[in-house]
């Protein structure tokens, strides 16, 4: 485990990975992470994106031709409507959608985890999704031959998560919002985790999961990393950040309100 700066942990990402976030819609997302890699020159083509649920800081990445491929159940800004530059690029074919369910991302997460080439399971039947999803076959169960879908596992590169804090030993708390941020730990090959403080020593809380050390290869000391999406108890969801943020998509505005987002010193006004 090492302590890095952003921009170390940042420089981490290689074109065509697949990356995958922590975090739940609104909720706990790594945005500091993001603007960081989105201020790299050159920034990550080609990426892959996991994530059982995705928000703002990949509609962020979208926007700005980092995405290739999105893998989610999920995408889009919760309360605040659609995630402008996602539909936007979804819409016009500029990148490719796998299609997925809460159940074959759950799975093909299993049997990454598991080392293993699929997961077996009843889900999909009486539905089209195979028709979408070719990759997905069905297989007999040797035991009561029963016919089941064989979903294949899903590998991650790079995990990115946002905590509470971290301590010099390398132990990581979160808050119980955990979303999938225990599964991708598993999955990932490397883990960058971004937290709010640093302790000397972690405390044990029952509002909080404890990650221990070595979950995370590199944690990154980043304040307020979350926002505006929400960081329980320390801050809430910035609703204004949010509907600025939609608006600027709307008005075509997207560049500019990326570039106030990720410098805002440098920024055109």
């Amino acid at each position: 485990m090492q302590w890095i700066s952003i921009e170390d942990a940042a420089d981490l990402i290689v074109d065509g990975q697949t990356v995958a976030f922590g975090g739940m819609t609104v909720y706990r997302r790594p945005l500091a992470f993001v603007k960081a890699l989105l201020r790299r020159t050159p920034r990550p083509r080609d990426l892959t994106l996991l994530c059982f649920t995705a928000g703002l800081e990949s509609d962020l990445l979208v926007g700005a031709g980092c995405v290739q491929t999105v893998r989610s159940c999920y995408f889009g800004l919760e309360s605040f409507g659609f995630a402008p530059m996602f539909t936007q690029a979804a819409q016009k074919g500029q990148i490719e959608v796998v299609e997925e369910t809460e159940a074959s991302l759950a799975l093909g997460i299993r049997a990454g985890i598991a080392g293993v080439g699929f997961m077996p399971s009843k889900a999909w039947f009486g539905t089209d999704l195979p028709r979408l999803r070719p990759d997905v076959k069905r297989v007999t169960d040797p035991y009561s031959g029963d016919e089941l879908m064989a979903f294949p596992a899903i590998h991650c590169d790079v995990a990115i998560l946002h905590g509470l804090e971290g301590d010099k030993h390398g132990n990581v708390r979160v808050n119980n919002n955990v979303g999938v941020d225990v599964e991708l730990i598993y999955l990932a090959k490397t883990v960058i985790v971004t937290v709010e403080r640093v302790v000397d020593d972690m405390a044990r809380t029952v509002d909080s999961l404890l990650i221990p050390y070595p979950g995370a290869d590199y944690i990154v000391h980043a304040p307020r990393g979350a926002w505006p999406t929400s960081c329980y108890p320390d801050y809430p969801v910035a609703g204004g950040e949010f509907m600025r943020y939609v608006d600027a998509c709307n008005a075509g505005a997207f560049d500019d309100y990326l570039a106030r987002l990720i410098d805002p010193e440098s920024a055109p006004h």
